[in-house]
């Protein structure tokens, strides 16, 4: 079957956010801040932009970090940090939607995972896969998983 849409790798740490392109290599790093307006709930900046308004925003502005220990801590943010991450990568005006594979750190819960998966499909991934980050780490370094 054909696809048309791009092939994402996404490393989602907790301190910042890798986004890899195939036949593009790697187009973003950026921190995993998301800077929210708390009377409306929308969000101001996302990533670097973001993080340069940590501790000195306005007390209507908070800059969180929606990831703790390599896993969501706040499903929401997280769907619109990658939201942002994933248009900015690829473009903002998707016409096919991405095939999105995101790492995740060995030892995490099916729910975990769940949530993961869930948050890339909303942030407008056409399927999403796992793979955890130190089998990530083996096939990137070249080794042989057999």
């Amino acid at each position: 079957m054909f696809n048309f849409g791009e092939d994402i790798g996404i490393d989602l740490g907790t301190a910042s956010v890798l986004v890899y392109v195939k036949n593009k290599g790697i187009v973003l790093n950026e921190p995993s801040v998301v800077a929210l307006d708390t009377n409306t709930n929308r969000v101001i900046a996302v990533g670097g932009e973001a993080w340069a308004m940590l501790g000195r925003t306005p007390g209507n502005i908070r800059a969180i970090r929606p990831m703790k220990e390599g896993v969501i801590a706040d499903y929401e943010v997280t769907e619109k940090m990658l939201r942002y991450f994933i248009g900015k990568a690829i473009g903002r005006h998707m016409f096919f939607k991405p095939r999105v594979m995101v790492g995740i750190p060995s030892g995490v819960t099916s729910v975990e995972e769940r949530a993961v998966k869930q948050a890339a499909i909303a942030a407008g991934a056409k399927q999403c896969f796992l793979i955890e980050e130190p089998l990530a780490a083996a096939l990137g370094a070249g080794l042989d998983i057999a």
